[in-house]
């Protein structure tokens, strides 16, 4: 089956396109919009659909390669691994969850109170949350959102 993922580069981020292309590819692999042995587009398709060049998509597939995320297989075209879930979610957690702890930490050398912190991140979850329309995970009261 193919994968179907929407590639978008904003060329305002200071985050290089391939590595946009990799995150976007990660977080459908990690949410289960692209499964174990879903192709990826071809680097024309995605760079057309990207609005990038194509050597741009090549690097980024290389790079999810290395991950193990994905395979390329001659001929056929480049497919999600059977460990790629695993990995995506193990790499955008890794991520996401660093640039969480440099966004606190920034707002606190800003001289944010830790209490204003806080809250203001108890609402932007709820707001994601609420977004997504999903229920609100229960990791903490289970006594898994320690730091890992």
């Amino acid at each position: 089956m193919d994968a179907r993922i929407p590639l978008r580069v904003d060329l305002d981020r200071p985050t290089p396109p391939s590595r946009q292309l990799v995150e976007q590819v990660l977080d459908a692999v990690a949410s289960g919009a692209a499964a174990a042995g879903d192709r990826l587009p071809s680097v024309r398709d995605a760079a057309a659909a990207a609005l990038v060049n194509p050597n741009t998509v090549a690097r980024a597939w290389r790079d999810l390669e290395t991950l193990g995320v994905v395979e390329g297989r001659a001929g056929t075209g480049v497919f999600v691994t059977a460990k790629g879930p695993d990995v995506a979610r193990r790499e955008r957690r890794r991520e996401t969850l660093g640039a969480l702890r440099r966004a606190l930490a920034e707002a606190l050398r800003a001289g944010h109170a830790g209490a204003d912190v806080l809250e203001e991140a108890h609402h932007a979850v709820a707001r994601a949350v609420e977004r997504a329309g999903e229920a609100a995970p229960a990791r903490a009261a289970e006594g898994k959102g320690g730091r890992r």
